[in-house]
């Protein structure tokens, strides 16, 4: 029985469960958006919610505070510069949860565990993507087109 115990081991040791969760929380600051699995999203939610009224309040000692749990100085700097303004209106529940489906080589299931009102910057950061592997693909279309102009004859051409 688990009557009061209440909490998220993941199947981990304290050490290696902090420290995922640091990464977790880190990695949703930085990048807006995490696939991950459904129980670790349950897990990150309370941290980040605290780590985002953290950088609402703005103080120094908040900035320690969030630095102290953080992986990164720039994704603090982020905390504060970015998310945290972002929500000034907001009290709480600044993440969602939605389920993608189960993976592919164990069946577990996945979710994403993304920012609300992120949706712009990850549609900013889609559309970039795109734009470079159009670019790409371009570049290699005209190397092949180069490449083979000078190494094979036309078989249509006339002699």
């Amino acid at each position: 029985m688990r009557h009061r115990n209440a909490g998220f081991k993941l199947g981990r040791n304290t050490s290696h469960r902090r420290a995922m969760l640091r990464n977790l929380v880190t990695s949703v600051i930085l990048m807006d958006r995490v696939e991950t699995t459904i129980t670790k999203c349950k897990a990150t939610r309370p941290i980040i919610e605290k780590m985002i009224t953290l950088g609402k309040n703005g103080s120094v000692h908040a900035r320690r505070q969030a630095l102290a749990y953080m992986m990164t100085p720039e994704s603090v700097d982020r905390l504060f510069n970015v998310v945290a303004p972002r929500y000034a209106s907001r009290n709480g529940g600044y993440l969602r949860i939605t389920r993608s489906g189960p993976r592919k080589g164990d069946a577990a299931e996945m979710a994403y565990i993304e920012l609300l009102g992120a949706e712009h910057e990850l549609n900013e950061k889609a559309q970039k993507r795109a734009e470079a592997r159009e670019k790409k693909r371009a570049e290699l279309a005209k190397q092949l087109e180069e490449r083979g102009e000078g190494e094979q004859p036309d078989p249509n051409a006339e002699v």
